[in-house]
């Protein structure tokens, strides 16, 4: 891994071998910064903060050996990385990830530029993170909790997902409720106005287009006598008054024209065509009369029909007033009336089977909560066991733990094998891890049963499990041994080391005793600018790694008896590696 530009390191690079590497240096020389790179190339939380004052970005790469048919391998192929063999079933995948000084982030797998989340999902698959803020959000009951969860695996994970699914289908149906329930009389004020309008429509039956016949017929009926004097004068001009035959009118003189032609139009086309054209007209104008006369015998003057047909028309505009503005508005909306009336009424019906179906919900969940509660409890037992069997290896031979998974009796709750019990989004159970340090004391939680080297154990023996439950090929601790120190210390060591025997463990440490069963030993140093650079962090050879060990037992590199006690350790832990 290669970083530069991060915290006080300017440009260093990290080989870290399989088996336990640890991590040392003194204190301030940038250490943590290793973690922090780490962290950053598997998706961590960016902040220009961590960009190195007068640099423009932090950068780090790494390189990974992975299969490229594992989940992570595919994770990485489907989005566009590119890997490079190194041998059957393996290849090389490089992975880098910057950090601007205005804070922008950008990531990369194989080439490719991919969105962070991407490496943070790879992290699932390649990576597990240990340290300081993990061992404090595990003093929190939900985070223990979450903890058992993930230990317990499916025999937990397929029935919470189960519930989770059934608690949010619940929370649907309650709130449905809960909303039919309250508004009820808003909804019948809401079904009383529906049905009013509703019935003023249905008494008046409109019919679309019927305003625009209405307001025709009322303009006739209005002007009757007038509509009756024109067309009968227009009659009377066309053929002339009944009374008087010889009156003279457009029809007979027409016809008196076309007569005149009638012993000519054989002689020349020209005066045929206009004579043919007087029939024509004849015929036309005989048309026009007829249709005058019935015109006109059809125009009565009916008050009453007036009447009727103006009060159509103001029952017509006062439901466009309300319900239009068209008629054809008034028309859409009874239709969506008729339709959201049906609902509201049938909310009573709805509010019923939403009863029904409650009920049936959490009958369900109840058994959900059960299977959940079940394959709980018999993790706690499991991993309970397994925590005091790692005490046990950490020089806390007397200790125990107990992982309680208890539930909360209320009256409102959820009825699960005969008891009312509170219940959430994630089950029914509460889980508190508990340490009894030494025979006769009574289990306390963890915040206030331990001391302060107690707790460190406690929380390392808890991560030292989940280790063992999580399949990645890496782990990394961060000071996780702080406040654990002589024999207590050794056997920290002692069991990270047994842990690398099946995967890749980096350790960044403070303590000889830790750093001494390490495969590989990495020093952090400071240059005299108080930068790391690209020398800065070195792999330790034998004697190198006696003069860090002095340094870190005694403060002093050359000292002969610390020089000394380092050899003694060096031999234990490799009398330990030789024992297997």
């Amino acid at each position: 891994m290669r970083i530069r530009g991060l915290g006080v390191i300017e440009d260093a690079v990290l080989e870290l071998s399989p088996g336990f590497t640890a991590v040392t240096g003194e204190t301030g020389a940038g250490k943590t910064m290793v973690v922090t790179g780490l962290g950053l190339l598997f998706g961590g939380r960016s902040d220009s903060a961590l960009v190195r004052p007068g640099a423009e970005r932090a950068s780090v790469e790494g390189r990974l050996v992975v299969d490229p048919k594992s989940a992570a391998g595919v994770a990485a192929a489907e989005a566009g990385a590119e890997f490079e063999p190194v041998g059957k079933d393996k290849a090389e995948l490089i992975i880098s990830r910057s950090v601007s000084s205005e804070g922008r982030s950008r990531a990369s797998l194989g080439g490719a530029a991919v969105p962070i989340g991407v490496l943070g999902g790879l992290a699932d698959d390649l990576v597990a993170m240990h340290g300081q803020s993990a061992q404090q959000s595990l003093l929190q009951p939900a985070r223990q909790r979450q903890a058992l969860d993930r230990y317990a695996g499916p025999a937990v994970a397929e029935p919470l997902a189960e519930y989770k699914a059934c608690f949010d289908r619940l929370k649907k149906i309650q709130a449905t409720l809960e909303e039919l329930t309250t508004r009820a009389r808003e909804r019948a004020q809401e079904a009383e106005l529906l049905r009013f309008g509703l019935a003023e429509v249905e008494r008046l039956e409109p019919v679309e287009g019927e305003d625009a016949e209405l307001g025709a017929e009322a303009e006739r009926l209005g002007h009757a006598d007038t509509l009756r004097t024109a067309s009968g004068g227009a009659h009377m001009a066309l053929a002339g008054s009944p009374d008087d035959p010889a009156s003279i009118n457009a029809l007979s003189l027409v016809s008196e024209a076309a007569r005149s032609l009638e012993g000519a139009r054989n002689h020349d086309p020209a005066l045929a065509e206009v004579a043919q054209r007087l029939d024509e007209a004849s015929f036309l104008l005989a048309d026009v009369s007829t249709e005058l006369a019935a015109y006109a015998d059809s125009i009565e003057a009916d008050p009453r029909r007036l009447a009727d047909v103006q009060q159509r028309i103001s029952d017509l505009n006062s439901l466009m007033r309300k319900y239009g503005p068209k008629l054809s508005d008034v028309l859409a909306w009874s239709s969506e009336g008729a339709l959201r009336l049906a609902e509201l009424e049938g909310d009573d019906d709805r509010i019923a089977a939403l009863t029904e179906e409650r009920t049936e919900a959490r009958a369900e969940l109840a058994g959900h909560a059960a299977r959940v509660s079940a394959g709980r409890a018999q993790a706690a037992d499991k991993f309970a066991a397994a925590v005091t069997t790692e005490l046990a290896e950490l020089a806390m031979p007397h200790a125990r733990i107990e992982v309680p998974v208890t539930q909360k009796e209320v009256a409102d709750g959820l009825d699960v094998d005969g008891r009312t019990v509170a219940f959430g989004p994630t089950g029914i159970d509460d889980v508190e891890l508990r340490l009894a340090p030494h025979p006769g004391a009574p289990f306390l939680p963890i915040a206030k049963g331990a001391s302060g080297g107690e707790l460190s154990r406690v929380m390392l023996a808890v991560e030292v499990v989940f280790a063992g439950s999580d399949p990645v090929p890496t782990f990394v601790f961060d000071e996780v041994d702080a406040g654990v120190g002589g024999k207590a210390a050794v056997e920290v060591g002692r069991r990270l080391a047994r842990l690398a025997r099946s995967a890749q463990v980096v350790v960044v440490t403070h303590l000889p005793q830790v750093a001494a069963f390490a495969d590989r030993q990495l020093v952090v140093r400071k240059a005299n600018d108080g930068l790391v650079t690209r020398s800065g962090v070195v792999v330790l050879d034998d004697a190198e790694r006696r003069r860090e060990l002095a340094r870190m037992l005694a403060g002093l590199e050359e000292s002969e008896l610390g020089q000394a006690h380092a050899d003694e350790l060096l031999q234990a832990a490799a009398a330990d590696r030789q024992r297997g």
